[in-house]
């Protein structure tokens, strides 16, 4: 099947001649899970975020949640629809010549793979930058990092992250169905031509740049609160900062362990001029560990709350030993009580109270 004479059938290139052997019910195990726990739990993610914006509906950490639960909602419909696809392709036993005569499911498929790849990338951008710029300019984050500004946010990042999934129809480049034949993507063998190399890199080089973004700009914001912590003695208005960089950081780890396989071996692929050396079951791992990046991104704000921190101290410190408990509660106690003393010494109806004996002694 020649896929320049026969524009319908552009995608099944690759069916020809595969090389890549899989156990399908491995296969079909593995889709079915990976859709099924990632829909229950960015489901469960979906709604703690949205009770707590309710909760921190006019207060700073508004903004935050607002785009954490886009995030999670973008993982949400990734799994829904990507998981779908991939399990009617493994009931269809991959028979693409069948139900995708004309390359329409295939580009759905590739559209979505690169769509639900990208965004949730580059929201995490997003919210390191909104968590950086509401820790070091406060007062601008107050006024300008309005709900209406970050929805704005969230529908030109998603606007954006359209148009690069779309960039190949509009050339009139199909999407090619990959050599496991259980999901399409750009062209992945036989890269030669220079566009095919160029929507792999922009893909890559997409990733890996809102990757180095968040890692900046969460070190800008983590050495900024440390430095304000260091500095002041007072802990109120920060705790919400320190909750919401555990999160960022742990976000950013999972996606950079998750996505960096996947986008490095694009990145060789689009990079290397002759035929790629990167075999299918590569590819494949790779996928499955950017698969895992949507799964694990919800269960960061359900495990890494105050209210789970609280009962996980709680439950280490009944394992640890009394004379490390002791030893710990007396540490915050004792910071606690100075905290309570530069208060009181600070309000007004104590400095009332030490004018009072002056006033007697005039009179």
């Amino acid at each position: 099947m020649n896929s320049s004479k026969s524009p319908g059938l552009a995608g099944f290139g690759v069916l020809k001649n595969t090389t890549c052997h899989m156990d399908k019910k491995i296969s079909v195990f593995f889709s079915i899970t990976f859709m099924t726990v990632g829909i229950l739990s960015n489901s469960l993610a979906i709604a703690i975020l949205m009770k707590a914006y309710q909760r921190f509906r006019q207060k700073s950490k508004a903004s935050f949640l607002l785009l954490a639960s886009g995030l999670v909602v973008t993982d949400l419909f990734g799994h829904l629809i990507n998981g779908a696809i991939a399990v009617f392709v493994y009931a269809s036993d991959k028979d693409w010549i069948r139900f995708n005569q004309y390359n329409i499911l295939c580009s759905v498929f590739g559209i979505c793979m690169v769509f639900f790849g990208l965004c949730p990338l580059f929201l995490g951008s997003v919210m390191a930058v909104e968590r950086c710029i509401g820790v070091t300019k406060p007062i601008f984050h107050s006024t300008k990092m309005t709900s209406r500004h970050v929805k704005m946010m969230l529908t030109m990042v998603c606007l954006f992250a359209v148009l690069i999934a779309l960039l190949p129809i509009l050339r009139f480049r199909a999407y090619q169905i990959q050599a496991s034949r259980t999901w399409c993507f750009y062209k992945t063998e036989h890269v030669e031509d220079w566009e095919d190399r160029f929507y792999l890199l922009l893909f890559s080089c997409l990733g890996l740049l809102a990757l180095a973004i968040s890692f900046l700009c969460n070190a800008v914001t983590g050495i900024t609160l440390l430095r304000v912590k260091f500095k002041s003695q007072q802990r109120q208005g920060r705790s919400h900062h320190f909750e919401m960089i555990i999160q960022l950081l742990a976000i950013m780890c999972v996606s950079c362990i998750c996505w960096s396989p996947f986008l490095v071996t694009m990145a060789r692929i689009g990079i290397n001029e002759s035929r790629s050396k990167e075999t299918c079951e590569t590819i494949l791992f790779a996928l499955r560990m950017a698969t895992w990046n949507q799964i694990l991104d919800p269960w960061v704000y359900i495990l890494l709350r105050k209210a789970v921190l609280k009962n996980l101290y709680k439950i280490t410190r009944g394992c640890c030993g009394v004379h490390i408990v002791n030893l710990h509660m007396w540490e915050l106690s004792s910071i606690k009580n100075s905290l309570k003393v530069a208060a009181i010494s600070e309000s007004p109806s104590s400095k009332q109270i030490n004018l009072q004996p002056l006033s007697s002694v005039g009179q």
